[in-house]
């Protein structure tokens, strides 16, 4: 698969927010004069996931550049695989999570967005069963790791 110019502007953005993301975490309150453990300081999530999104666009822009690519942003249907993504995200958080259980708002979304973007074309019927296999496994872990995360280990009320 070739990089494109989408690479780099993405990677531009994603690292403009692991940044900020980063930085507003560092900045958050500490919380010391509540006896609360350095390490579990309200900021601290923020930060390695901005830290963590800093490195994931250095390697796509890395991998953008070393690709040497000047195909158009247009090409590759980008554009549309953009809003496609744009809203199934939208939905998810604006419509599924509230209205259903997170675990189960979050193992529809994660199994709806890989079933869309892996769908195999012109294949086989075992094929796209052998991919919607996939999307439900991968789903149905994700749903359940997630919430298990943020329930048990962040100590977060799920809607």
């Amino acid at each position: 698969m070739q990089m494109t110019l989408a690479d780099r502007l993405t990677a531009i953005v994603l690292g403009a927010l692991g940044f900020s993301m980063a930085v507003g975490g560092y900045r958050m309150d500490r919380l010391e004069f509540r006896q609360i453990h350095p390490a579990s300081i309200p900021g601290l999530v923020p930060m390695i996931l901005g830290v963590l999104m800093v490195v994931c666009a250095l390697f796509l822009w890395r991998e953008a550049v070393r690709a040497h690519d000047e195909d158009k942003i247009l090409s590759d249907g980008s554009w549309t695989r953009l809003g496609l993504t744009a809203a199934s995200c939208l939905i998810y958080a604006l419509v599924l999570v509230g209205w259903l259980p997170f675990i189960w708002s979050t193992g529809l979304f994660v199994f709806a967005f890989t079933a869309i973007f892996g769908w195999p074309q012109m294949q086989e019927t075992n094929a796209r069963l052998k991919s919607l296999g996939g999307a439900a496994i991968l789903a149905v872990f994700t749903a359940l790791g997630t919430s298990i995360l943020f329930a048990e280990v962040f100590l977060v009320r799920l809607p």
